[in-house]
């Protein structure tokens, strides 16, 4: 087998992602850059909690021709090769279905970025990738077209969230970093709209309570 400590940090990270809510059940993938010329890419339609290294696809980035791995590579393999084809200082790209920034897709606007730690990571905003259909080229192109040298994450229309750093830990960093950005855009939009009710919605209160509630998980394998 290939390259085999990478991708069993592939698999490792990928169960993480699972654990913490990053990924949702078989959604949600990753690819690291292995060298100047291959990149490692999780499966296609895999159990996080089951996949072995062995299954983990070992890709030309190039051409994105198989190498190496038991499986079908990921349908957005086209995608995270457009990351790491344009950010050659980027080792890892993640693309996920993380719930508040997933949530935030469907507002149809990018993220501004203020905190100062926050724009480390993120850059300074997080812009919308309009809709197109998932493992289409369609989508990793208009991807391709909204990469930004200073940008390090990317909301999907309807669809999730994608971050790239210049190590995997670094791009963990910027998805945990994005969820909580989320998570205040999320908290100051439902408020906003509270303090204009003239009634209590409830609906909205528990939904403000339960994003009080939720804890953003470090990634951090």
């Amino acid at each position: 087998m290939k390259f085999p400590a990478e991708r069993q940090r592939v698999v490792d990270v990928s169960r993480a992602l699972a654990d913490r809510g990053y990924f949702a059940a078989t959604g949600g993938n990753l690819a690291l850059r292995i060298d100047g010329e291959h990149i490692a890419v999780t499966p296609s339609a895999t159990d996080y909690q089951t996949m072995e290294a062995a299954d983990v696809c070992v890709l030309r980035l190039a051409d994105l021709v198989k190498v190496d791995g038991e499986r079908k590579p990921s349908v957005e393999s086209g995608m995270h090769a457009q990351v790491l084809r344009a950010r050659r200082d980027c080792h890892a790209s993640v693309h996920t279905h993380q719930p508040a920034a997933s949530a935030c897709t469907l507002l149809g606007r990018p993220l501004l970025v203020d905190d100062p730690e926050h724009r480390r990571l993120l850059g300074p905003e997080v812009p919308l990738v309009g809709y197109a259909p998932s493992g289409t080229g369609w989508l990793s192109g208009k991807l391709g077209r909204a990469l930004r040298p200073d940008v390090n994450a990317y909301l999907l229309r309807t669809h999730g969230a994608i971050c790239c750093g210049t190590s995997l830990d670094a791009t963990l960093l910027a998805l945990v970093a994005l969820e909580s950005l989320a998570l205040d855009q999320l908290r100051t939009r439902i408020a906003i709209r509270l303090a204009g009710e003239r009634a209590p919605d409830t609906a909205l209160q528990r939904l403000l309570d339960t994003i009080d509630a939720h804890p953003v998980q470090d990634v951090i394998a």
